[in-house]
């Protein structure tokens, strides 16, 4: 750690190479987790599933049951979990005491309604993002917490499963940057892609071209963006200052939006977001996710999936103060979330997701779209 960068990097940023450093956090011993529950797993529609499974596997629960509507998801969840029991309908989920915790990528609009129906059976409930697409979903799911005590916790995955996200909240959290006065999220995304946990392993479905099914650009992919402009800034209110979505290159999908941006005012910081679903096939993968953090005394910029034009390795933090600049390599960085929110579900806490501010950022992304501008650009 603390190794000064190559002498050619440095003298091209035109910095004496003694106040830039190349940090690489070494992995720590392996966090077992304290506490184990039963979970399951009601509707698989989008890929993200595997992650928010492996993810509540590696925090201790136990996967007991599943249930998938769609045929060409079913086959490939089995493969991947043989030891967990297939159900035929929702209800065997619901129904089952043992059960503790449910989990659904349901599609988005059939996730709030899902996870109302599951607190009132006296389960919690984890769904994927979007959590909610209409403000009656969000209203829906904070009566029913206060009605059963339950937990809805959002994967937002962009912030709590990133491991150079998760490395930058410490940064923040400790004052390494000051006062977070901003945070500007740059977020593409990819329609078709090679597979894995982001979604695409096989052409999208009808529901994802449809905004009534999928909530909008912004209400979708913009929630993990406002997730972390609430989480960066610490803000506990905000509003949409401005927003706008638009369909430049899918006419074959006229209601489909591939472009949009949104301002943000929050009660302690400023936020701008911006989503598109353009990125290039010569990536080589699905997204150039940035964030930027600026701070009254620095700032921090995460290259979270790839570091163009360097190398394809994610995770990388850029961290500027008043006395350095640093490179840190985060991808031996603990991922907390799966472990603290088993623990949650045991000892009814809130050490992995804050509830009000979770419900927060699906309530300012819904109304981000309602007020977008819906712009069409003049042919080229």
């Amino acid at each position: 750690m603390g190794a000064a960068m190559p002498e050619m990097l440095a003298y091209a940023g035109g910095f004496d190479q003694g106040n830039i450093t190349h940090e690489v956090i070494e992995a720590g011993p392996v966090i077992k987790p304290t506490e184990t529950i039963n979970f399951a797993v009601c509707g698989m529609s989008h890929d993200h599933i595997y992650g928010m499974t492996d993810s509540i596997i590696r925090g201790g629960g136990k996967l007991v049951a599943w249930y998938g509507a769609e045929p060409n998801k079913i086959e490939r969840f089995r493969k991947r979990y043989p030891d967990a029991k297939q159900v035929m309908n929702e209800e065997a989920i619901l129904d089952d005491k043992n059960i503790q915790l449910v989990l659904s990528s349901t599609i988005a609009n059939e996730r709030a309604p899902l996870g109302v129906r599951a607190m009132k059976r006296g389960k919690d409930f984890l769904s994927d993002k979007p959590g909610a697409t209409t403000l009656e979903q969000v209203e829906a799911i904070r009566k029913t917490i206060a009605e059963t005590g339950r937990i809805y916790g959002i994967l937002y995955s962009e912030r709590l499963e990133v491991k150079a996200a998760v490395k930058a909240g410490e940064l923040v959290h400790s004052g390494a940057i000051g006062r977070v006065i901003q945070t500007i999220n740059i977020a593409p995304h990819q329609v078709v892609q090679g597979g894995g946990n982001g979604g695409g392993a096989d052409p999208r479905p009808d529901w994802f071209y449809k905004p009534e099914q999928y909530g909008g650009i912004l209400c979708d992919i913009g929630s993990h963006q406002v997730d972390q402009f609430l989480y960066y800034t610490g803000s506990k209110s905000a509003e949409i200052v401005e927003s706008q979505v638009s369909n430049v290159g899918h006419p074959d999908h006229p209601q489909f939006q591939d472009f949009g941006d949104m301002v943000l005012r929050g009660d302690r910081g400023f936020g701008y977001v911006r989503l598109d679903w353009f990125t290039p096939d010569g990536l080589g993968t699905w997204g150039d996710g940035r964030l930027f953090i600026l701070g009254t005394k620095g700032y921090i910029e995460a290259r979270k999936y790839t570091n163009v034009g360097v190398n394809k390795t994610g995770n990388n933090l850029f961290v500027v103060d008043g006395k350095q600049q640093r490179f840190i390599d985060c991808n031996n960085v603990d991922l907390p979330f799966g472990r603290q929110f088993v623990s949650d579900i045991v000892h009814r806490t809130h050490t992995a997701q804050d509830q009000v501010q979770a419900l927060l950022a699906a309530e300012l992304v819904i109304k981000a779209q309602m007020k977008a501008k819906w712009v069409k650009l003049d042919e080229a």
